[in-house]
């Protein structure tokens, strides 16, 4: 009981110091303006330097690209894979999986700008589903006690 009693008066205190908030607060940031200090005007020759853009060199204008990978777990039982290609704007592949209830799951994507996103989804029964059946409980007859007076 006593355990309760300090508990109780730690948080009262800790409330009360402002540790932990009685009521929500929301902090409004201020915005940020940047400030320049004008240069000093002892040149009055003033010379405009061109601005130049580095461009992007790592910008590819028709991506390409493949690749697939397949993971197959005998001790954890996961099994999984995918495939993916791109060529420019068009993006296809299929995945599967083995989802929690035993089905494999595959899935054929296509992705394209006049199309957008499509998926087929396709789910199928394993062979490997084992479905156990429980044998059928003999009916017993209740037994009465015989109740004498």
């Amino acid at each position: 009981m006593a355990f309760k009693f300090v508990a109780l008066l730690a948080l009262i205190a800790a409330a009360s110091a402002g540790v932990l908030p009685a009521a929500q607060v929301y902090h409004h940031a201020a915005p940020v303006v940047a400030t320049y200090a004008a240069p000093a005007p002892a040149i009055l020759k003033t010379v405009a330097h061109p601005v130049v853009a580095k461009a992007d060199e790592e910008y590819d204008p028709h991506p390409q690209y493949k690749y697939a990978y397949d993971v197959q777990d005998a001790l954890s039982g996961d099994s999984k894979s995918q495939v993916e290609e791109r060529d420019g704007d068009v993006v296809r592949g299929e995945y599967s999986l083995i989802d929690a209830d035993g089905f494999k799951r595959t899935v054929q994507y296509t992705a394209d700008p006049i199309n957008g996103f499509n998926a087929v989804v396709n789910r199928e029964p394993l062979e490997k589903t084992v479905v156990k059946s429980v044998a059928p409980v003999a009916a017993v007859a209740p037994v009465y006690a015989a109740y004498h007076h």
